[in-house]
């Protein structure tokens, strides 16, 4: 286990490096130099980050400290190192998809967050790993192969945003941009023992989305502290004009209230959803998680939340997208993609227009369960999924907890991605084998900064981020 060294800038906050930045303690430049460093270090042995330009990550820190020393107004994240998921588009760097159909594609525009990340000052490190296409809940694919967990490198890092999450676990920089189309911010943050947080859909502007789940995709923050999160929030968030799914609001400051504390908040906890296998002993690790809560000034009940098994609906939106994409490339194309996710695609392929009717109905259904739900509560905290980072070579496991499940029937995450509400991942405490599990705390649409504030009470009586894998 590592300790901390605050004169290590991979060690610090993006709040910490921003303080520091403006006091013109620390220069940009002494900050890449040493992510850029820690990445030649680590990065090999994790394959965390995929696409790096150092040259161009110094360029950017050199004119960042230049604008420091002329005086210039700063950015909210002038000077602080992110990487970006390598499924949102940047401008004049190659965006693959985790796909060898994709590795020579360079996009003429970046997508909404990443420009709002440049406008914030802050500098791109490099593209991190996913799965071929985003699909699935383990980050691996045939173009660069897979990303390992920080805790424990035989395991995975999770996805589809693993590459994300096992950077900033790792000290590889301290934020990541990440997309969450069913649990792939959160999911990967449970296992690398980071905070990752799905926003409320829109609140981070989404071009472009997969045709048939724009309305399931959400763009959002991966950090080691809550802190940190709400300011990369804070620093994404607002409209765009080619997503017409995005919120009209800008400008809210999610750091502002975050030490406010939830006294008085109605707080519910689930163990599983009704659905959920859950490994006894992540069980135990979140259970004692929520009732941390109890010393908040909150009182945690029970929930009478059960949700009949949505892994069909799942299978028909997710996985029918999937099914539209890819079940009808060429044999030529096929040959080089992810076998699995070829596989996962010509299955679903047979699924007729009702089949997906029934489906998005069965979703509407589910919303409005978790809508009256949340007439009750202001928050729900369960496990963010049901068991510790499972072995790299796997798409998932077969069962959990003695039950056999299908593609991500082991994750809490999804149905919060249907109802479009803000949940985030927040480390709950690592196992007796040193694996870290995750607490989900959700709140209602449009309360990000609830449940931010929670996630920040929380932290302040649990801490976590002194805690190092390498």
């Amino acid at each position: 286990m590592g300790t901390v060294d605050e004169s290590d800038p991979c060690r610090m906050t993006a709040w910490d490096l921003g303080r520091l930045i403006r006091a013109r303690k620390l220069s940009p430049v002494e900050i890449a130099d040493a992510v850029l460093a820690r990445i030649d270090r680590l990065n090999p042995g994790l394959n965390a980050l995929v696409t790096l330009y150092p040259e161009r990550v110094r360029a950017a820190a050199q004119a960042s400290e230049q604008a420091v020393m002329a005086g210039d107004a700063l950015g909210l994240l002038h000077g602080i190192p992110v990487s970006i998921k390598d499924n949102f588009w940047t401008r004049d760097i190659r965006t693959t998809f985790g796909s060898k159909l994709m590795a020579s594609f360079v996009p003429g525009e970046d997508a909404p967050s990443v420009a709002r990340l440049q406008r914030a000052g802050a500098i791109n490190i490099g593209k991190s790993n996913t799965p071929e296409f985003a699909w699935r809940g383990s980050t691996d694919n045939p173009l660069f192969g897979a990303t390992l967990n920080p805790w424990n490198t035989g395991r995975t890092a999770g996805g589809s945003s693993g590459g994300a999450s096992a950077a900033v676990a790792a000290g590889l920089g301290p934020l990541a941009l990440s997309g969450d189309g069913a649990g792939s911010t959160r999911i990967p943050a449970s296992f690398c023992g980071v905070v990752g947080l799905k926003p409320t859909r829109g609140r981070i502007a989404l071009h472009p989305a997969p045709g048939a789940v724009e309305l399931l995709l959400h763009a959002g923050p991966i950090a080691r502290t809550v802190r940190d999160t709400a300011l990369m929030l804070t620093a994404m968030a607002g409209p765009d004009r080619r997503d017409p799914l995005s919120l009209p609001l800008e400008g809210e400051d999610f750091v502002r209230d975050l030490d406010a504390g939830i006294e008085g908040v109605r707080v519910a906890w689930s163990p599983n959803l009704g659905f959920l296998p859950v490994e006894p002993e992540t069980r135990d690790i979140a259970e004692q998680a929520a009732h941390a809560f109890d010393d908040l000034g909150v009182r945690v009940e029970a929930a009478d939340l059960a949700i009949a098994d949505p892994g069909w609906i799942l299978d028909a939106l997710f996985g029918g997208s999937a099914a539209g994409n890819h079940s009808q490339r060429p044999d030529a194309e096929k040959a080089q993609m992810d076998p699995d996710l070829v596989a996962y695609a010509e299955a679903l392929g047979r699924l007729t227009i009702t089949d997906y009717v029934k489906a998005v109905q069965a979703r509407q259904a589910i919303g409005r369960q978790l809508t009256a739900f949340f007439d009750r509560y202001d928050l729900l905290l369960t496990p963010t999924v049901g068991l510790p980072a499972f072995p790299t070579g796997m798409v998932g496991p077969r069962e959990v907890a003695g039950t056999p499940i299908t593609h991500l029937g082991w994750s809490a995450t999804y149905i919060f991605n249907w109802s479009g509400q803000p949940a985030i991942s927040v480390p709950a405490g690592w196992t007796r084998d040193g694996l870290p599990v995750g607490l989900q705390i959700i709140g209602r649409r449009l309360e990000d900064a609830l449940v931010l504030r929670a996630a920040a009470a929380f932290e302040a009586t649990r801490p976590w981020s002194h805690r190092w894998p390498l």
